[in-house]
């Protein structure tokens, strides 16, 4: 398949990054936020984002943090960033930490990495004091993004940015002159995962950087856009999308209120992308077409799908015209979804690209900084997550006799390794390409295609395997069903019974089936269950349900913890 690739400005490091692109973009908007007074706002520009990350930087120079490594942890905010880059452009090293993680896990990813100054929000001020005077680890410095004066010991961000826009104002350039060593580590991401299981990925600038020229390469955003920040920032996902490749393009970032406001933010902010996973696309778009049902509009959006269908094939495109109202409460401007972290439902993403709203699939991993391979602006294939990113070459490893084994990658975006996991990175290797540990096919155009992660894969008896992910994704569209877990139940023959966990809705449910009864529920959904497996191979049946209300236990990306899940089930 031949590679079409947009122009792109080539970066050494993300000091390099800011500084071309500062010279760019630098009055454009780089942050805009809600002020007071409904419909206005406040901006900060690329240049005065720039500004401030510099003078962060010069101050934890003057703090003696020169090559120390500094931890970040807290809610999605612009300070967030400049901690970031303040510590990477030229301090240290960056480790960022989930937000979500409880107490007595944060104070062991700061033990286990050697953080010696953490920026945190102000929620975890508590936190960050016991953990620096129980003297385990080697936390010293601590610096409040919500402290207006220095106190007690801790810094004020605030004061820390003034006190280096004035030691640049004297002359001091330690952090300006700072020389960047590409190669070198200056990023530990720690993967999803209990502390003892959570591995620290090592990245550096050569890594990210090289991501990021990738992305440009196939997926154009540019100053005009309007990019919504959803997902954590912590998450590599969201970290490289999210913010580094809106800072490398001088595209406006616009911060979620969260999930129960992302209809409101897209409206509000005008949003023209987002980066988010499928469960939020999914759940989105059940909303879309139950509020076409209630205004008696789902056969007139359906006459309209087939006339939009036949026009496409001659190219003319109406589906903005035709389905205007719906592009209306999105806001009006969105032009590109992009969905990761797991596997999306075909049938929701190809509702959106017939509704005019495109949607595609990523790929990648914490390990591969992170993005392998997309749908781009020049080729796309329904299902897949596209083909492997141009600096970069996969195969399968291993395959079986349909072509369907392990994605392996290779090239300048994977992994230093992981830190002082010798055991780990041997597993994580086959020679030089990177085993993901992911299950797929790479069909005969260079499209990958996702059958499940290998952990989860259930092994039947007679040697055939079920992938939870693919029957899930035919579970998820019942109606009325939130989420699901498929699982392997072990039985006494030695083999595995195919069950199913289902979250159902009982708004919906009640609407939908008139009943709030869990047994009578129970019995709806298992019929449906049935429905779906007439139309599978009888190994992949699913025999047996369990239904609750309660969210099945997810990451901070909503991947589900199966482990954490099984071992409640069984």
């Amino acid at each position: 398949m031949q590679k079409q690739v947009h122009e792109i400005m080539e970066i050494r490091d993300l000091k390099d990054m800011l500084k071309k692109s500062g010279e760019l973009y630098g009055d454009r908007p780089a942050y805009r936020f809600k002020t007071d007074v409904e419909g206005e706002f406040s901006i900060i520009t690329h240049k005065e984002y720039r500004e401030m990350v510099d003078a962060l930087g010069t101050a934890f120079m003057k703090l003696g943090l020169k090559g120390k490594r500094i931890g970040v942890i807290g809610e999605n905010r612009y300070e967030w960033g400049i901690a970031y880059l303040a510590v990477t452009c030229g301090t240290g090293i960056v480790v960022p930490l989930d937000k979500a993680l409880p107490e007595n896990e944060i104070r062991s990813l700061i033990e286990r990495s050697g953080i010696e100054a953490i920026c945190y929000s102000g929620k975890y001020d508590e936190i960050m004091k016991r953990a620096k005077e129980d003297g385990k680890g080697k936390l010293k410095s601590l610096i409040n993004m919500d402290l207006e004066k220095h106190e007690d010991g801790v810094y004020s961000f605030k004061e820390l940015i003034q006190r280096g826009k004035t030691l640049i104002a004297e002359g001091d350039r330690s952090f300006l002159d700072a020389e960047i060593d590409p190669e070198a580590m200056d990023m530990m991401l720690f993967t999803s995962g209990t502390t003892s299981t959570a591995k620290a990925v090592q990245l550096s600038h050569r890594i990210i950087c090289a991501n990021l020229m990738d992305i440009a390469r196939v997926l154009e955003i540019n100053d005009k856009d309007t990019m919504l920040s959803f997902l954590p920032m912590h998450h590599a996902f969201e970290c490289t999308v999210g913010f580094l490749y809106p800072m490398y393009k001088g595209t406006e970032i616009v911060i979620c209120e969260g999930i129960k406001h992302i209809a409101d933010n897209l409206k509000e902010f005008k949003v023209s992308v987002m980066v988010s996973v499928p469960i939020l696309y999914e759940n989105m778009y059940k909303k879309l077409l139950k509020a076409i049902e209630k205004k008696g509009k789902l056969e007139t959006v359906k006459k309209g799908l087939k006339i939009s269908n036949m026009l496409s094939k001659v190219h003319i495109d109406v589906r903005k015209k035709l389905f205007k109202e719906i592009h209306e409460t999105l806001g009006g401007r969105v032009r590109l979804f992009v969905s990761g972290a797991a596997g999306l439902d075909p049938e929701v993403e190809k509702g959106y690209n017939e509704l005019g709203i495109r949607l595609i699939q990523g790929y990648g991993l914490t390990e591969t900084a992170p993005v392998v391979a997309a749908n781009t602006d020049f080729v796309y294939r329904l299902g897949s997550v596209g083909p492997v990113f141009p600096s970069l070459e996969a195969r399968i490893g291993n395959p079986d006799e349909n072509g369907v084994g392990e994605i392996q990658i290779k090239g300048p975006s994977v992994m230093i390794g992981y830190y002082e996991n010798d055991e780990a990175n041997k597993e994580a290797f086959d020679g030089e390409w990177f085993r993901t540990g992911d299950i797929g096919y790479i069909d005969k155009d260079g499209f990958i295609f996702i059958s499940g992660r290998e952990k989860s894969v259930i092994v039947l008896k007679n040697g055939k395997n079920v992938f939870p992910e693919e029957i899930e994704s035919l579970i998820n569209r019942i109606e009325g069903v939130s989420e699901s877990m498929v699982y392997g139940k072990p039985e006494a023959d030695g083999d595995c019974k195919v069950c199913a966990k289902i979250v159902y809705d009982p708004e919906v449910t009640e609407e939908m089936y008139k009943t709030r009864d869990e047994a009578e529920i129970y019995e709806i959904l298992k019929k449906k269950v049935k429905e779906i497996n007439k139309k599978m191979p009888a190994y992949k049946y699913v025999r047996d349900i369990i239904v609750t209300t309660e969210p099945l236990i997810k990451t901070t990306t909503a991947k589900i913890k199966r482990h954490e899940e099984l071992a409640k089930i069984l």
